[in-house]
């Protein structure tokens, strides 16, 4: 709850996955994938009512042992590679009875997500009266150092609005997008074609929570993280 407006929290965990096979039951540390999310979001003080959307029995039952809802089997179509979470969001919110203010979306495949983060976003989203609210990480290398091969193997700069700079000090910082949370205005999420809009704010999280797993070696870099934050700050 907050501010007298109340708050879904989302969790989204299909069971196919082709770059990293059961990718949200691999487990990180102790325990899998899902139930770090699931763990993060009980512990968010904004979240009123926590449910999983999902298309496997054994991440279903998972995150019923976890405390975590699964009122519904989601179905087969939004299980794809191709399916958008914007889509997954909108049966979710009309499977369920009650109506809730805002939806907040969270991924497994950000295991690394505080608690924080999450309250942190939907506080943006609700004190700035955005449609919608995003988490971003700061990214490593600036698009003014990227480029495209051609064909012929010729570097295309990716970004022609300016020379390239001899060294980053002094460059604009640049964000994308990190896949942990996505929180939406119900009304206008149920309106709307995409998490983002013209009028969507960003949450920056910091780099070291913002691992988002894809692939064996984002395991294990995450596992690093992790066992970093044990010994200490990283």
């Amino acid at each position: 709850m907050i501010e007298g407006r109340s708050v879904l929290g989302l969790v989204t965990a299909r069971g196919g996955s082709q770059a990293l096979v059961g990718k949200n039951l691999r487990n990180l540390g102790d325990k899998p994938l899902v139930l770090w999310v699931i763990e993060a979001a009980q512990a968010s003080v904004r979240i009123d009512r926590l449910i999983l959307s999902s298309d496997d029995p054994e991440i279903i039952s998972a995150a019923k042992d976890a405390g975590c809802e699964a009122p519904f089997v989601r179905p087969a179509n939004l299980a794809t590679n191709q399916a958008r979470s914007i889509d997954v969001a909108h049966h979710a919110v009309s499977e369920l009875a009650e109506a809730y203010d805002f939806v907040a979306l969270l991924q497994p495949t950000s295991p690394l997500v505080a608690p924080q983060d999450i309250d942190g976003a939907i506080d943006r989203c609700q004190s700035t009266g955005a449609p919608s609210c995003v988490t971003v990480s700061k990214v490593d290398k600036h698009p003014a150092w990227m480029f495209r091969l051609s064909p012929d193997m010729e570097l295309l700069a990716l970004s022609t609005s300016q020379a390239r700079p001899s060294q980053r000090q002094g460059l604009e910082s640049v964000y994308a997008l990190n896949g942990a949370v996505f929180v939406a205005q119900r009304d206008w999420l149920m309106a709307s074609d995409d998490f983002i809009g013209p009028e969507t704010v960003g949450y920056e999280m910091p780099k070291e929570r913002s691992i988002d797993i894809d692939t064996p070696l984002d395991l294990v870099i995450a596992d690093a993280i992790l066992k970093s934050t044990v010994d200490g700050p990283v």
